[in-house]
C-alpha cells in the first residue's frame, strides 16, 4: 500500500464515523444504523489487515469523529 495514499483513506472513514454518529444521534432506525456500522466496521478491519493503521490509530480517530459530533450537536 502506497503511504501516499494513507490520508484519503483516513478521510474516507471519517466520512463513515460521522454517517454512523448522525444516524445515531438523529435516531435512525436500526437497520440504518446496523448498515452504517457494519461500513465504518468493515472499513476499519481492511485498514487493519492491510497495514495502514494500527488499533490505536484508529481508536483515536473514532473519539475525534464522536467528539466533533458531539460538539456540533451541543
Amino acid at each position: 500500500m502506497d503511504p501516499a495514499h494513507k490520508p484519503e483513506l483516513v478521510n474516507v472513514l471519517r466520512t463513515l464515523l460521522t454517517d454512523v454518529f448522525t444516524a445515531q444521534y438523529e435516531g435512525a432506525t436500526h437497520q440504518k444504523l446496523a448498515r452504517a456500522f457494519g461500513y465504518a466496521d468493515g472499513y476499519m478491519r481492511a485498514l487493519l489487515e492491510a497495514g495502514v493503521a494500527h488499533k490505536e490509530e484508529l481508536i483515536g480517530i473514532v473519539i475525534e469523529e464522536r467528539r466533533r459530533k458531539f460538539d456540533e450537536a451541543a
